[in-house]
Parts: C-alpha cells; structure tokens; sequence
C-alpha cells in the first residue's frame, strides 16, 4: 500500500541516496526527523555511524547490520540503532520505511 497522498506535499531531502531509487520526504522538529523512504530500486548502505536512530519497516523488508551482526525486518517490525553503532543495509526495491533521527539536522531539505 503506498503512503497517502498527501504525503507527495512533505519537504523531500537532500540525502546521499540516487533520487532514481529512492524518495525521501520528512517531518521535521526542534528535536528530530522523521523520514519517509520509498524504495525504488534495491539499494545498499556502506557501514556509517550516527546519532540514535529508531525506525520501522512499513511494506518490505530491511537487510540491516548493527555491528556486524544481520538481522532481517519485516512490516510492522521496528529497529532501535544507539548513537554511535555501527551499521548498514540492504533494502529491496518495494520496501518502505519510517525513519526517526535524533539528529534534527541529519538531512536538508532540497530547495528547487
């Protein structure tokens, strides 16, 4: 099920992802982000740390590493990802995923 439309109006982000492949729109706050990923085409995330980061998987699922260790999430599962962890990704083409950084300022938000 894709997210609801009204969703296409949020801010979309300036991250590090081919925007071919995935979407990223977010609500942001003093305190932190939320994200909305929609996964296009299948994408991989290089190992990287950051601030907390805490998410669930809303349709696919998410190949994730925290340090080193695989797990794998399905729809409705969530994730927890301490400041500092180490970790990255597979995401298969079709998976979308909410995101929530503690970090206000983890993205920008693209300017036309």
């Amino acid at each position: 099920m894709p997210f609801p439309k009204f969703f296409a109006d949020l801010p979309e982000l300036d991250a590090p992802f081919d925007p071919a492949a995935v979407t990223a729109r977010a609500i942001a706050g003093p305190e932190a982000l939320a994200v909305f990923f929609e996964i296009h085409q299948d994408t991989s995330i290089a190992p990287h740390s950051h601030g907390d980061q805490w998410g669930m998987v809303i349709d696919g699922e998410l190949h994730l590493k925290l340090e080193g260790e695989p797990r794998i999430f399905h729809p409705g599962e969530s994730y927890d990802i301490p400041a500092g962890t180490v970790h990255s990704a597979f995401i298969p083409a079709g998976t979308r995923l909410l995101d929530v950084f503690a970090e206000p300022d983890r993205y920008k938000v693209k300017r036309g």
